[in-house]
């Protein structure tokens, strides 16, 4: 999922690997400019305003913007008096953010004892995301986390033929399923409702937000809990799955063209970054804002 999380070639579980004689660092970090105008908001004020970010991307973390102390408001940032060992970018200190009444402690870092090769990241300061109220790129929210420009996702129409079955039950079948490539992750199948027989559904509680495609719902089949997954409004971005059901291959029989499917290791979406879990109530706070 992305250059650094899930098993992107940066993570401590890839499923690929670097062609190079000698064995490379267990972690390495890489951080690269941004490239895109990116806001803060805390408590309804503007706290911190930058064309100059730099993405830090670490193993088994969410991307992660740093701004230049330059460009956070004066006033709004206290340090707090703690700090803490980064194993590979030395001494970090804490701030606490005040706006009006609302204080917030440990709501921004810096990393003031830095090594010679992380230079790009000094003098510059990191926001906890669920400290904030909200992050924006220009004019647009950015839900989940910093964006990472190496996830993607693809999706293509094929002919194949996929049947999903509960025991003896026929769940879904179609000749014209969509399937969706993340990085980081196997394919996902995805069914037109059509061809699903939806009284084998019962809407399940709860929800999962992906930062990417939006809020997923759920549902269960018979005993098998949980085991299918619609986003009914996804993002523009991966508007075409929209409606559609894809159904968990390690829960329920789901064979492609008469094989049946396994779910991939790491497949499984792990949901806590660097300060912050994916959480569906902040795509909520995100649509109550706008």
């Amino acid at each position: 999922m992305g250059l650094a999380w899930q098993q992107g070639p940066l993570a401590t579980r890839t499923v690929g690997h670097f062609l190079v004689a000698q064995p490379l660092p267990e972690r390495m970090l890489f951080a690269e400019p941004l490239r895109r105008r990116m806001r803060v908001r805390y408590a309804g004020q503007w706290v911190a305003d930058s064309e100059d970010v730099v993405l830090l991307h670490e193993p088994g973390r969410y991307p992660v913007a740093y701004f230049p102390s330059s460009d956070v408001l004066d006033g709004h940032l206290v340090a707090d008096g703690r700090a803490t060992e980064h194993r590979e970018l030395g001494r970090t200190e804490w701030f606490t953010a005040l706006a009006g009444d609302r204080v917030t402690p440990r709501a921004a870092w810096q990393h003031t004892g830095l090594p010679e090769h992380a230079a790009v990241l000094r003098d510059r300061v990191a926001f906890a995301w669920r400290a904030m109220d909200a992050f924006y790129e220009e004019d647009e929210r950015v839900v989940g986390h910093a964006a990472d420009m190496y996830h993607r996702n693809d999706i293509r129409q094929t002919s194949r033929h996929l049947v999903v079955r509960a025991g003896d039950r026929v769940v879904a079948e179609t000749r014209r399923p969509l399937v969706l490539y993340e990085s980081g992750f196997a394919p996902r199948w995805y069914v037109p409702r059509e061809d699903v027989d939806e009284s084998a559904l019962t809407a399940a509680d709860g929800q999962t937000f992906c930062p990417y495609k939006g809020l997923a719902s759920y549902y269960d089949i018979g005993e098998h809990r949980r085991a299918a997954w619609s986003y009914l409004s996804a993002w523009p971005e991966v508007a075409r799955v929209s409606g559609h059901v894809s159904f968990e291959p390690d829960i329920v029989d789901v064979r492609l063209d008469g094989r049946r499917l396994a779910l991939a290791p790491g497949q499984k979406v792990l949901p806590h970054g660097i300060d912050r879990g994916l959480d569906p109530a902040e795509l909520h706070d995100e649509r109550n804002e706008n």
